[in-house]
């Protein structure tokens, strides 16, 4: 049985949109309101600490991906480092939950914004139910292939990048560049605004989507860190417009007691009622294709997972390829996460499961890898020092707060190693299944371009 992966099914252009997609979607709109709960007056520059953190550990993966690239990215980078070992397949199960919880933290806030243009109170059964429904949507459109995706994507992220930049631009025209929501704030503690910088990396992850889609993207060698880089500098920039215009709209506490819809709450003060429906039109534009992205980027990387040997496999009577199986996975994990957790667990859970997998990321090439790609020592330590200052500030301020969600991490990630343990001790996987994909990309490195 294979994955059946279609080798420059997706152009520059296509990876671009699918980075952004991820990002935007669950950035601005889903956590916008909870970086402003923990960073306070000074949640705009959250996002720009976010995008320091993000770019050095880029760095890693535009590497190891001009190098290697694959559709199960993070889990050839992890395989790579560490072998086929519970560190790296854990560490690899890490990054597809946490993709998952992604997908879920959107989907939710898709039906919060939904809900708030139609002048109801975001709650109830209607957030996980209307969530779902947008995760089955998100499937079918993946079900129709690379084509219906690339460009139901590309269509997506230019009428968001260019309609949320222009909330911003505009909201800052009425609003003044003044930031108001200082005024309110009692102060951006040091702590605060560190742990606020681990819920804005995730604004940033959604470049991982690129790197697990690199065997089927035109060129990958050169393509995949240039779409990369594009994202996050495109994401930044459209972060900076719409944090200023918030903050310029509304004062603190309203930020955050509105913390699920941040934006349509502050566009009908700025823009007016129109505003506010344009917002929300933009909000639904924005979750909708950062779903479909993630789906089709996590579906991928858990196939090539299998193709590896390093997770089980069940096709539960399924017809199709194993691609087609971890789809239908993807959806129904992302549809019962959706129903069962609340959008600020959501976010914090898959802060604690990227930034440790992030860390062994660059541990591993640091100690094994560095010389192969051409890495500098001095920039992957500079990338764990910092994903360690976010963590450890992170899980400090969220201990405080509310120690459950510390203690559900920390319960789901030793689960998680110690269920691979146990998988690979029983069925350990060959070199050929964990190395054969990964060699031929090797090869076609050194290939003359046709």
């Amino acid at each position: 049985m294979s994955s059946e992966y279609k080798k420059n099914s997706l152009s520059l252009t296509d990876a671009v949109a699918m980075g952004t997609g991820v990002m935007i979607g669950a950035g601005i709109l889903a956590l916008t309101g909870q970086i402003a709960e923990l960073a306070g007056p000074w949640f705009p520059l959250a996002f720009v600490a976010g995008a320091v953190v993000t770019s050095f550990s880029a760095y890693t993966y535009v590497k190891m991906s001009n190098a290697y690239p694959s559709a199960g990215g993070i889990g050839m980078i992890l395989t790579k480092a560490y072998g086929p070992t519970t560190v790296a397949a854990g560490a690899a199960l890490l990054m597809a939950l946490s993709m998952v919880i992604n997908e879920s933290l959107v989907a939710r806030t898709f039906a919060t914004y939904l809900l708030r243009g139609l002048g109801m109170e975001p709650g109830g059964w209607l957030v996980p139910a209307i969530g779902v429904g947008l995760i089955v949507f998100a499937y079918l459109v993946n079900a129709a292939g690379n084509r219906s995706v690339g460009l139901f994507s590309q269509l997506m992220a230019v009428l968001k990048v260019g309609g949320i930049a222009a909330f911003g631009i505009a909201g800052l025209w009425v609003g003044g560049i003044s930031f108001e929501a200082a005024q309110d704030g009692d102060g951006g503690m040091t702590a605060g605004f560190l742990a606020s910088v681990a819920l804005a990396i995730l604004a940033f992850k959604g470049f991982t989507t690129i790197t697990n889609s690199g065997a089927e993207i035109s060129q990958p060698h050169r393509n995949v860190g240039r779409a990369i880089i594009i994202s996050i500098a495109i994401c930044i920039i459209v972060y900076l417009l719409v944090a200023f215009a918030v903050g310029s709209s509304l004062p603190l506490d309203r930020i955050v007691a509105a913390k699920d819809y941040a934006l349509a709450e502050a566009a009908e003060p700025a823009l007016g009622r129109v505003g506010l429906y344009l917002t929300v039109g933009l909000a639904l534009v924005a979750t909708a294709s950062g779903v479909i992205a993630s789906i089709f980027a996590v579906s991928r990387m858990l196939a090539m997972l299998t193709d590896m040997k390093l997770i089980p496999h069940s096709h539960f009577g399924m017809p199709g390829t194993i691609r087609d199986h971890t789809l239908v996975y993807t959806v129904v994990i992302a549809g019962a996460m959706t129903i069962f957790f609340d959008l600020s667990r959501i976010a914090s859970l898959g802060a604690f499961f990227y930034l440790v997998m992030d860390i062994l990321i660059h541990w591993g090439v640091l100690r094994n890898l560095r010389e192969d790609i051409g890495a500098r020592t001095s920039i992957l330590l500079t990338a764990i020092a910092l994903d360690v200052v976010v963590l450890g500030a992170f899980a400090a301020l969220k201990w405080q707060s509310d120690p459950l969600i510390v203690v559900i991490a920390l319960v789901g990630m030793i689960a998680v190693f110690l269920f691979e343990r146990v998988f690979l001790a029983l069925n350990p996987p060959s070199r050929e299944a964990v190395h054969g994909n990964h060699t031929s990309a090797h090869k076609e490195k050194h290939e003359p371009a046709s």
